[in-house]
C-alpha cells in the first residue's frame, strides 16, 4: 500500500511540475470563483451573483493597479498572476457588497494588501500574508467590509478540498495543512462542546464535526493561504509547529481585550511571525562569474555571494530570473545547491540545458545571463539533509539530480568525515556523469548506471553492466538496502518505478523534480 502510493504521489508530481505554482493556484481559484457563481444563482453560497463579480472587479482592478505602480517604482516584474491571485483570496475571505462602503472597504483592504508586498517585507520576502494583513486591517477598523469567509460553506467544500489537493500535492505540503486541519477541527469541536455546557445545551459531536469541516474556513485557509511557500519557514518541523499553532488560534480565537480576536486571518497573521522568527533570511543576491558546461548537455553556474546566504548540505534555493513575457512556468525555479556550505561565499548550481525541443521562457533567460550579471536568491529550504547518526546511506541519483550529494559528500570530506555511503548514478550515456572527478576526491562508493560503459572509473566505482535500473536492479546492485537511509534525487517517474526496492530501505527521503 504504502509502495503503490509512494509511486502514484510521484507520477502525480510529474505531471504538475510542468507549470508555475502562480499558475497553478491562479487556475484553482478561477475554478472556484467560477463554481461559487454558478451555485449563487440558485442561493447556495452567500453573496449574490452581482455582489460577486464586482467585487471581483474592484478588487482585481486596485490591486492590479497598485501591484504594477509599486513593481515600476523598484523596478521589479510585473506579476499579473499574483494581483490576480491577492485579490481571489480576499473576494473569498470578505463580504462581497454593491454598496459604495462595501465596495470602497473591499479597494482599501486590496490596496493594504498589495502594499504589504513591499514595504512588510525582509529583503524581498514577504512577513506577512497580503490577503490576511488586508483582510485583518479593514475587519478590525470596520471600514466598509469585514472577514465573512462566506467560502465555508457545504457547498464550496469538495471543491475547495479537491482544489487544494492539488495545490498542494504540487508543493508537497499536504501533510503540514493535514496537521493544521486536524488540530483546526479538533479545537474547534473540544470548543463547541465547553460552549455547550456552559450555555447547558445539547452538543452533539457529529454535527460539531460537521460544522467545523463543512461550515468553517479551515479547508480553504489552509490549502490557499497557510500553504503560501513565500511565508513558510525552510524546515518541515519548523512549518509542523506554524502549522500547529495556527491550527490552535483558528480553532479557537483568542479575544484580544474587547477589540478583536485572533481568528482564521488573524492567526495566520500570528503563525506568518513564527515562520519569520524561525528564518529571518530573505533575498540574497549573486553575482555570476562563470558558467561551464560540466557534460554535453549539462552546464553549472558559480557565483559570488553578497549577503548572508546559510544552508545545509542536500538543500535548495529559489533562483529569481526575471524576464519579459514568462510563459506559464513563471520566472522563479528551484535549484539544489552543488557546493558546500564550507565553500561560500563561492556558490554553484547545476541545470540541465540541452536535448529540449521548445526550453522554457525561464531557461532562455537564465542561457542568456552573462557574467557580471546580478540575480536574487530568495532563500534556501528543504530536508533532503544526511541522518545525524552514523547508519549507511544510499544515494540514488539520476543525473543532474546528483547535484546535492556533491554537496553533501563535499561537505563531509571538508569536515573530515567518514561515512558508509553508496552512490548509485544514472545517466543516458558515461559522458552525461558529471562532477565525477568531485566524487572521485570524495572516496565514496558509486555504482554507475550508463548505456555505454564509461571510461577510466576511479578504483571504488563500478559499472552496473547493463543491468536495468529498476527496483529488481536496484536490490541486486544494493543487496544491503535494508539497512540503509535511502535518498533519492532524480524526476518523479523514476522515483516511482524504485519505489518498491526504496520502501525496503531502513527510511526514505525523495528529492523529486519536475524540471523546468
Amino acid at each position: 500500500m504504502i509502495t503503490s502510493f509512494t509511486a502514484a504521489r510521484q507520477r502525480v508530481l510529474a505531471v504538475l511540475g510542468g507549470i508555475s505554482m502562480y499558475r497553478l493556484v491562479l487556475f484553482s481559484l478561477l475554478t472556484l470563483a467560477a463554481l461559487a457563481l454558478v451555485l449563487s444563482f440558485f442561493d447556495l453560497v452567500a453573496p449574490d451573483p452581482l455582489a460577486l463579480v464586482a467585487s471581483f472587479g474592484v478588487l482585481a482592478v486596485v490591486i492590479s493597479v497598485v501591484d504594477a505602480a509599486a513593481q515600476r517604482l523598484l523596478r521589479l516584474p510585473w506579476r499579473i498572476e499574483s494581483s490576480l491571485v491577492t485579490a481571489l483570496i480576499l473576494l473569498f475571505v470578505l463580504q462581497p457588497g454593491l454598496t459604495p462602503a462595501a465596495l470602497g472597504g473591499l479597494a482599501l483592504a486590496g490596496a493594504l494588501a498589495s502594499i504589504s508586498k513591499y514595504v512588510i517585507a525582509w529583503r524581498g520576502r514577504h512577513i506577512l500574508n497580503p490577503a490576511a494583513f488586508g483582510a485583518a486591517v479593514v475587519t478590525i477598523a470596520g471600514l466598509g467590509t469585514f472577514s465573512a469567509w462566506w467560502v465555508g460553506t457545504p457547498a464550496l467544500a469538495v471543491p475547495v478540498l479537491l482544489l487544494g489537493l492539488v495545490v498542494l500535492w504540487r508543493t508537497e505540503k499536504v501533510r503540514v495543512i493535514l496537521v493544521f486541519l486536524l488540530i483546526a477541527v479538533g479545537v474547534s469541536v473540544v470548543r463547541q462542546s465547553i460552549l455547550a455546557q456552559q450555555n447547558a445545551l445539547d452538543f452533539n459531536a457529529l454535527q460539531a464535526l460537521s460544522l467545523a469541516v463543512l461550515q468553517s474556513p479551515y479547508l480553504f485557509l489552509g490549502a490557499f493561504m497557510l500553504s503560501e511557500p513565500l511565508t513558510m519557514p525552510p524546515r518541515r518541523w519548523q512549518q509542523f509547529s506554524v502549522a500547529a499553532l495556527v491550527g490552535v488560534l483558528a480553532g479557537w480565537p483568542i479575544m484580544i481585550g474587547d477589540l478583536f480576536s485572533l481568528g482564521q486571518e488573524r492567526a495566520l497573521l500570528v503563525g506568518n511571525l513564527l515562520a519569520f522568527a524561525f528564518a529571518v533570511r530573505g533575498s540574497v543576491r549573486l553575482t555570476l562569474e562563470k558558467r561551464e558546461f560540466v557534460t554535453p548537455t549539462a552546464q553549472e553556474l558559480t557565483f559570488r555571494a553578497r549577503g548572508r546566504l546559510k544552508f545545509l548540505p542536500g538543500q535548495y534555493l529559489e533562483l529569481d530570473v526575471p524576464h519579459r513575457r514568462p510563459d506559464a512556468r513563471g520566472t522563479r525555479r528551484e535549484f539544489s545547491i552543488v557546493s558546500a556550505p564550507g565553500d561560500l561565499p563561492t556558490l554553484r548550481i547545476a541545470y540541465k540545458d540541452g536535448g529540449q525541443k521548445h526550453p522554457s521562457s525561464y531557461k532562455r533567460a537564465l542561457a542568456a545571463a552573462e557574467p557580471g550579471a546580478t540575480l536574487a536568491v530568495t532563500g534556501t529550504w528543504g530536508d533532503f539533509i544526511l541522518p545525524r547518526s552514523e547508519a549507511p546511506v544510499l544515494m540514488v541519483a539520476a543525473g543532474i539530480g546528483v547535484t546535492p550529494f556533491v554537496s553533501q559528500l563535499r561537505q563531509l570530506q571538508l569536515s573530515g568525515l567518514t561515512r558508509d555511503v553508496v552512490l548509485v548514478y544514472v545517466a543516458s550515456e558515461a559522458s552525461e556523469l558529471a562532477f565525477r572527478d568531485e566524487l572521485a576526491a570524495t572516496g565514496a562508493r558509486v555504482i554507475v548506471f550508463t548505456r555505454d560503459q564509461p571510461a577510466d572509473l576511479p578504483a571504488h566505482w563500478s559499472w552496473a553492466r547493463g543491468v536495468r535500473l529498476d527496483a529488481e536492479g536496484l536490490e541486486r546492485v544494493v543487496p544491503d538496502i535494508g539497512s540503509r537511509h535511502a535518498y533519492i534525487s532524480g524526476p518523479p517517474r523514476l522515483i516511482a518505478d524504485l519505489a518498491p526496492a526504496l520502501q525496503k530501505a531502513h527510511s526514505l527521503t525523495t528529492d523529486a523534480f519536475a524540471g523546468y
